[in-house]
């Protein structure tokens, strides 16, 4: 009797932990790779945090990496719908694409990097409907702008380049806007495609070859993983260039106009931890970006002989020295 007892309370606490809510599962997809990334993973984590959430202690985490493979994202995404977690929190764009045509019913926490309801993940931006939400930072609305601003940074220029991933869903809006940005001066435009890091040496050849007096890099979560190869090759060929994110001029990059990616991504986090917390997707307006941050780096201005404007100097949001 004393060990049929025992036995039974020894196996209790068991009984009783097998009853208890397992922790909850985020799903973190991303079309990118995470070097470089730390600061942006570390920035979702704090709002997640924000929400009550902190990973290992009341949330687990499942990261999902497409390395660039843009085709790899529809398993990824089906993989973490199998698994099954409770949000899948997808960034950018294709990794939104990917999630959403992966599932209709799990909750998506996106950042997106064009129109949402042109790609059919809401209805609309202040009631999305469906089983998605999050961020829109609309970088392809930002290209005319960039365009604008190398403009100012090369007076001079007939021929601009822009360097496009061809796996991109956005390629058409991205081309489309600085394109019409080049026709309205009378400005031609050199599109080149690189998908692969191969492809990135030979757009940059045939860069030189047609002697683009500058380059716009296209928003792509391929390039930003690739800042460090792309940033070598415009300060190998002399090439002023502009990119989306402050990252690529903190690198060594000549500018870059666009919103933070790692405050989007805290965004992201906030809201994964909102609808953990029993909010719907369906509820939560698509967020946008209120500020657009300027980044110059006159290290290298000064190295390829460029002459900054002043108006450039007052607004920009930081120069590095």
């Amino acid at each position: 009797m004393v060990g049929l007892a025992a036995g039974g309370l020894a196996a209790w606490p068991l009984a009783v932990r097998a009853q208890q809510p397992s922790m909850p599962v985020v799903g973190f997809l991303h079309s990118g790779s995470l070097s470089g990334r730390e600061n942006q993973i570390a920035t979702f984590r704090e709002g997640l945090a924000a929400s009550g959430y902190t990973e290992g202690k009341n949330v687990m985490i499942e990261y999902r990496w497409a390395e660039g493979r843009y085709d790899r994202l529809p398993e990824l995404a089906s993989d973490l719908v199998r698994r099954p977690v409770a949000v899948i929190a997808a960034s950018p764009l294709p990794s939104a694409l990917a999630a959403k045509q992966a599932t209709a019913t799990l909750p998506i926490v996106f950042m997106a990097g064009d129109d949402p309801i042109r790609l059919g993940l809401a209805k609309s931006l202040s009631h999305p409907g469906g089983n998605a939400t999050g961020i829109s930072i609309l970088t392809a609305g930002l290209n005319g702008k960039r365009f604008g601003l190398l403009r100012d940074l090369v007076p001079e220029a007939t021929l601009i380049a822009l360097l496009v991933n061809p796996n991109n869903p956005n390629i058409g809006t991205i081309s489309g806007e600085v394109k019409e940005a080049a026709d309205g001066i009378g400005l031609r435009i050199q599109i080149l495609q690189a998908g692969t890091e191969s492809e990135i040496d030979a757009a940059f050849a045939a860069l030189a070859e047609s002697r683009a007096a500058g380059l716009i890099v296209g928003p792509d979560p391929f390039y930003f993983s690739r800042r460090s190869q792309l940033t070598a090759a415009a300060a190998r060929y002399g090439v002023p260039a502009i990119y989306e994110a402050r990252e690529f001029v903190e690198g060594g990059g000549l500018a870059s106009y666009g919103a933070s990616l790692t405050e989007a991504l805290r965004q992201v986090g906030l809201y994964t931890g909102k609808i953990l917390k029993g909010e719907k997707p369906a509820d939560l307006p698509v967020v946008q970006p209120t500020k657009f941050e300027l980044v110059i780096n006159l290290r290298t201005a000064k190295a390829l002989g460029l002459t900054v404007p002043p108006l450039l100097l007052a607004t920009a949001d930081e120069l590095i020295e």
